[in-house]
């Protein structure tokens, strides 16, 4: 059973940063493809950023320079760092591990940026 535990988000103002990380915690993930969506309220989910077991990453060109995604093997944990947020930013994201071109996601975590 995929297990994948998502945490950091929260309330934070305009130029604030949050830091998100995902574990792994059944090891499902640690030759595939992981990453991050996004869903913000009456607007489809978008994929943020994904990164690759060797560490090559994808990020969004609109969030580009604000958003770093990176993978810590040996903790089967992957983050998401975001700086300069901004009130478009707001919306659940969830990270996600790609097995065999099947997605499965976690539960998400909000986040809120108020201006």
């Amino acid at each position: 059973q995929v297990q994948l535990e998502e945490s950091g988000g929260g309330l934070v103002q305009a130029g604030g940063s949050l830091r998100l990380s995902c574990v792994d915690s059944r090891r499902m993930f640690s030759a595939d493809d992981m990453g991050w969506y996004r869903q913000a309220p009456g607007l489809q989910r978008e994929l943020v950023a994904s990164v690759t077991p060797s560490g090559i990453t994808y990020v969004l060109d609109h969030v580009k320079g604000r958003f770093t995604i990176s993978r810590d093997n040996d903790v089967d944990t992957i983050y998401l760092q975001m700086t300069s947020l901004k009130p478009e930013d707001t919306a659940v994201y969830s990270c996600y591990g790609e097995k065999y071109g099947i997605v499965y996601r976690g539960q998400g975590t909000q986040v809120t940026v108020s201006s």
